[in-house]
Formats: structure tokens, C-alpha cells, sequence
């Protein structure tokens, strides 16, 4: 198999020598497994993978990296192609910020579009990531989108061309295309959710109002089609996704219509109709998600489905599986070995994976974590929590302006700024991006009187009763759906020690006789018997939007705390525009212009790795 990106074709040499999964990667170990529910249409789903390509190097539940899944999806294409079935790709958004292998080249994201594009995906969509910068929306643009021969769709976004100076859609609006096994007609759509933090050379257009138009319109009249596919950016039970399934549904009334979601970061899977269905497939390369359709029509009858009640589509049904990435999982669903699994194509990617790590340093070593302190397997506050440790130690010591040390602040970071846990054992350059990939610096307000400043975190985290609406985008959330988590406190309380007394994070059970091992355990509205892997539940925790740091406040000669006059307001950037609406909320008449630079050219990111290499020395 030829890379499709030429930069890399001096890997091809490698294929012999090279193993699947990164060479520090642990190996997976075997546990129950459900089978794969195929069915005549089938799909593989990737959503949200924020540049973790190389897999988890240190949970063996995730350790398959991109060249596994290529390997995969080539495996059950064959499989879907002897059984006369058809498997179609789907990835819906936020390939980047999150990983060193996306996050620490410059410029960012150069390793992981070449690497990206070397899978084959039938539809791709943007997600809001790939938006929040101008750079980065040019390069979908200009690399993406080409990249992906047309299966890009934005059904909904708009970009300044970078050449031109003209308002253009990012990639056609939909496409119509046939299954290549049983002819199966398909209308697909990609879209956005209504964001609004985007950078100033891209449109979303709100969906309520894209459904309005001619060009959508026109196209779900088509009657033609055999399937409706709507890959978003977009939560499964949402307004967006509600809109579209209306607008659909006023003309094509028996219509299959499959939804893939993503942004929220879960396992969900989510039912419109008894013909309408929709699935989201997790966060950072955990999660493949497989999805099948069986009973649909096909554009091979002599004639197409007449919009009338005999030719309904009562016998439809769906089906759904989360599948932990790893060579367990695809070894058992491809009925493959370690010998007979990998693909020379996803053997090389593998290959590049670990080349571009190596040229990153990714491996670089700052300290050694003492612990697992964790973002929601903790509750907050708690010593195992990565945001008391950030409150606590990490804040006081770091976040300081030399011109203005001595003078008390407050120091104010929203929890969704962190994205990972840090695992007990080396804490690296790839560590620091998977904590915290932003390029958030901070600001501050000087000389806030602090009987107005100590008020900002419990509006900020919606403790009271508040005029100023907070989004959901502040705070670090939940990796598991309400229904997932209510589940899993209703069990029996367990030991993080019990589980996660070693570095690993949810080691799979090889012995049928041993307890299951803490992993999802997904409540959807199909059931709990999503998850191929079968697990016992792990509890998570909500965390609130921001926490706050108290920081060289005056003492009492007793040593007790004391409330300063004034205090220097200090926060991470990201929500410099929420700090203000409180303000004014407050009374104040504070504004942009009241803001400053703190510690300028410093950021979370940095700050945190400093810490460690001064705080957590020694041998892992």
C-alpha cells in the first residue's frame, strides 16, 4: 500500500520492521467482549479526536493508534464486501488541539493532516475546534478539504477564501452518492452546531436557518434517496439536530434518516423515530463507533420508493456498538491475529505516527507525576483532583507578575481549560499538550475591591441566582452522558487505589473469574449493552466552571488569612468576556479597556510544565 501523502514515502521501507500501536504504548489485555451487530448498511465513526492519533500511550483500553484503525477499516471493508454488506466512514470534527502530535509543531497540525488524510472517509464535517483560529480554518481550507475529494461537507459554514477575499463555503453544502455493494442511495449533509466563538473569517449560519433554505430544501425533496445522512459537530439531543429532523420529516415522512453528533465528548446514542436514529462516538481516540442499518430500500428496484404507505419502512432497525480502540477489540471483530491483522498501509501510518513523535521531542521528560490526579474521577475538592492540585500548588506559585508580586490576587481559571488527567509516572512534553493544548495567556484588573472580586466564582459557577448566562464551554465536562453517570452511582462505591494504584488507567481483565475492570459502561436510549467491551461502571464527578486561587493575601499575626482592601483580579483569558458580564452584573463599570496583559507572553500551558520540572523531580 502507497501513503497517500508523499512527504512520507520514505516510510514504506518501514513496513517490514514496524509493529502497530506506538512502541511505548502497554499492550492490551483480553476481556468479555460483545459481538459487532452488522447489518446490510454499516458504519465506522471517529468524532472528536483533538489530535490523538498515536492512541493513549499509558491506558491499555485505547492504545490503538491511527494506523490500527486504518488497518481496521480496511479489515472489515473486506469482510462487509465478501458478505455483499456495505461500510461506509464517517468523522465528525474536532481532529485538533489537544495532542502534542497536533499541538507542538510549527506550525500546528503540519504531522497530523498528512496523517489524518491517509484513512479514507466517506463524510467529513468541521467541527468547532478547527474554527477558533484563523490558521486553522485556512488550513481546512486549503489542505482538509482537498485532501478529502470531496466527501468534506458544510452544509452551514461559510470561509473568507484566503487567495480571493470572497465569502465561499468551506466544501459543497451535501452530496448524493451510491453505495458501491447494493447500490444504496444516499443524501448526505454536514453540519455545525450554532457556534459562536468562532474566528472572523468564517460564517456559521445558524441551522434553523439553513433548513430554510432553496439549496437544502431542493435537495430533501429528492425522492430518489434511499437515506438520509446527517454527519455534525452537533450534540445528539439538540435543537440543531431537532430542526433538521423536522425540516426532513415535513417532506420525506418515511425516509431513513441516520444522525452522527459529536462535541459533548460521550458515548450516546439518541432516537428521533422509529426510521430516525443517531450516534456519537467519545473523545480522543477512545471510541470507534459502529453503527448498522438493516431493511433499507435500494436505488437497484426498477423504479424509485413511491412516497405512499405500502413501501414503508416498518422493518428497519438499528443497531449500535462503542468500540474500545485497541488491537483486542480489532483483532476479536475482524476475526484477525496479531499476524494476520495489520494492513502494510496502517503499518506505515504507524510508522509516520512514530517518526512525528520523535521529531516533537513528545517524549521529553519534565518530571514525574507522584500520582493520578484526575479531571472528573474525582470529586472536587480532593487530593486526587488535577484541579485542587492546580488550585492548591500549581496557581500560588506560578501565576505571579514580578511588578506586583506582593500585592494580593485573585487568580481565577475555568476548569475546561484543563482537557485530561495526568497518570502517575513520566509527565512529558506530550503530557502538558494533553492537559492543556490552549494558548490561553492571562489578564487582570488591578485594584478590584475584593468585597466585588470574591463574588466572581460563585457567579461564574452558577451558585446563585444570576442574569448573566454562563456556557457550558467554561467548565470541564463529563465524559459520559446523565444517564451514564446516574447509573454508575447507584453501584457500590470503589477504590480509586483499588484500580489505579499503578500508572495504567483501566487495565482490561484477561480472567473470566476476576472482578470486571472500571471502564464505560454506557446508558443510552438502546439499552446498556452498547460498550463492546464489557466493564464495570467508574463514577465521575461534576467539577464546577472555574476555581479560584487566593494569592499573597495579608496574614494576621496569629497566621490566619486575612481580606485585603483590593485585590488584583487576575484570570485566564478565555473568559475575560464572562468576567466582564459579571462585573457589570455586580454594579461595576468595569470594561475592556480596564484589562491588562498579566505576566505577558506566559501561558497555562508553559506555566504548568515549569512546575513540574521544579516541583516533581526524580525517577518514574
Amino acid at each position: 500500500m502507497i501513503l497517500r501523502s508523499a512527504n512520507w514515502l520514505v516510510l514504506v521501507t518501514l513496513v517490514e520492521f514496524g509493529r502497530s500501536t506506538q512502541p511505548s504504548a502497554p499492550e492490551p489485555v483480553s476481556a468479555p467482549l460483545r459481538e459487532l451487530p452488522w447489518g446490510q448498511l454499516n458504519f465506522l465513526h471517529t468524532t472528536d479526536t483533538h489530535g490523538w492519533h498515536a492512541g493513549h500511550l499509558q491506558e491499555p483500553s485505547f492504545t490503538g493508534d491511527w494506523g490500527d484503525y486504518i488497518s481496521f477499516a480496511q479489515r472489515l471493508h473486506e469482510k462487509a464486501n465478501n458478505e455483499g454488506r456495505d461500510l461506509l466512514l464517517i468523522d465528525t470534527g474536532d481532529r485538533i488541539e489537544g495532542n502534542g502530535l497536533y499541538d507542538a509543531s510549527d506550525p500546528k497540525g503540519i504531522y497530523t493532516r498528512a496523517i489524518f488524510k491517509e484513512q479514507e472517509i466517506d463524510v467529513i464535517c468541521v467541527g468547532n475546534h478547527e474554527l477558533y483560529h484563523k490558521a486553522s480554518s485556512d488550513n481546512e481550507y486549503l489542505s482538509t478539504v482537498p485532501n478529502s475529494h470531496g466527501n468534506y461537507l458544510a452544509s452551514n459554514l461559510d470561509i473568507i477564501d484566503p487567495n480571493s477575499g470572497e465569502r465561499v463555503p468551506l466544501a459543497p453544502r451535501f452530496k448524493k452518492f451510491t453505495t458501491k455493494n447494493q447500490g444504496i442511495r444516499i443524501l448526505a449533509f454536514g453540519f455545525l452546531f450554532d457556534f459562536k466563538g468562532n474566528a472572523n473569517n468564517t460564517i456559521v449560519e445558524a441551522v434553523e436557518k439553513t433548513v430554510q433554505q432553496s439549496w437544502f430544501l431542493e435537495a430533501i425533496h429528492d425522492r430518489e434517496v434511499d437515506l438520509f445522512l446527517v454527519a455534525g459537530h452537533v450534540p445528539l439531543d439538540s435543537p440543531e439536530y431537532r430542526s433538521i429532523f423536522k425540516a426532513i420529516r415535513r417532506v420525506q415522512w418515511d425516509t431513513a434518516i441516520q444522525f452522527f453528533g459529536g462535541h459533548t465528548h460521550i458515548r450516546d446514542y439518541f432516537k428521533y423515530d422509529s426510521k430516525a436514529y443517531s450516534l456519537e462516538s467519545g473523545r480522543y481516540m477512545e471510541t470507534i463507533g459502529f453503527m448498522s442499518i438493516t431493511g433499507l430500500s435500494t436505488g437497484r428496484q426498477s423504479s424509485p420508493r413511491p412516497p405512499v404507505a405500502e413501501n414503508t419502512l416498518s422493518s428497519l432497525k438499528f443497531a449500535r456498538r462503542y468500540i474500545d480502540n485497541n488491537l483486542y477489540s480489532f483483532h476479536h471483530h475482524s476475526s484477525l491475529n496479531s499476524t494476520t491483522f495489520p494492513t502494510a498501509h496502517g503499518r506505515n501510518v504507524s510508522a509516520m505516527i512514530a517518526s512525528a513523535r520523535k521529531d516533537l521531542k513528545l517524549d521529553h521528560r519534565f518530571g514525574c507525576a507522584p500520582q493520578d490526579l484526575w479531571t472528573n474521577r474525582a470529586p472536587f475538592p480532593h487530593q486526587n483532583s488535577i484541579f485542587s492540585w492546580l488550585q492548591v500548588q500549581v496557581l500560588p506559585d506560578m501565576v505571579s507578575e514580578p511588578t506586583r508580586k506582593n500585592i494580593p490576587r485573585l487568580v481565577i481559571v475555568n476548569t475546561g481549560g484543563i482537557r485530561f488527567d495526568i497518570f502517575k509516572g513520566p509527565f512529558t512534553i506530550d503530557t502538558t499538550y494533553t492537559v492543556s493544548p490552549f494558548t490561553s495567556g492571562f489578564r487582570y484588573i488591578r485594584d478590584v475591591p475584593f468585597h466585588t472580586a470574591k463574588r466572581l466564582k460563585r457567579i461564574l459557577n452558577q451558585e446563585v441566582p444570576q442574569l448573566v448566562e454562563i456556557q457550558h464551554e467554561l467548565a470541564a465536562h463529563l465524559p459520559v452522558s446523565s444517564k451514564t453517570q446516574a447509573a454508575a452511582f447507584e453501584g457500590p462505591k470503589e477504590s480509586f487505589d483499588h484500580y489505579y494504584g499503578s500508572a495504567n488507567q483501566m487495565p482490561l481483565s484477561s480472567e473470566s473469574d476476576m472482578p470486571l475492570i472500571p471502564g464505560y459502561t454506557t446508558h443510552d436510549a438502546a439499552g446498556s449493552d452498547g460498550d463492546d467491551t464489557i466493564h464495570s461502571p467508574i463514577k465521575f464527578y461534576t467539577v464546577p466552571n472555574v476555581i479560584e486561587s487566593r494569592v499573597a493575601f495579608p496574614t494576621s499575626e496569629a497566621g490566619n488569612a486575612e481580606d485585603p482592601e483590593k485585590v488584583d483580579l487576575v484570570y485566564i483569558d478565555f473568559i475575560e468576556r464572562y468576567v466582564l458580564w459579571v462585573l457589570k452584573f455586580l454594579g461595576t463599570e468595569y470594561e475592556i479597556g480596564d484589562t491588562e496583559a498579566y505576566m505577558e507572553g506566559k501561558e497555562l500551558t508553559g506555566l504548568i510544565s515549569e512546575w513540574v520540572e521544579g516541583n516533581w523531580k526524580g525517577d518514574c
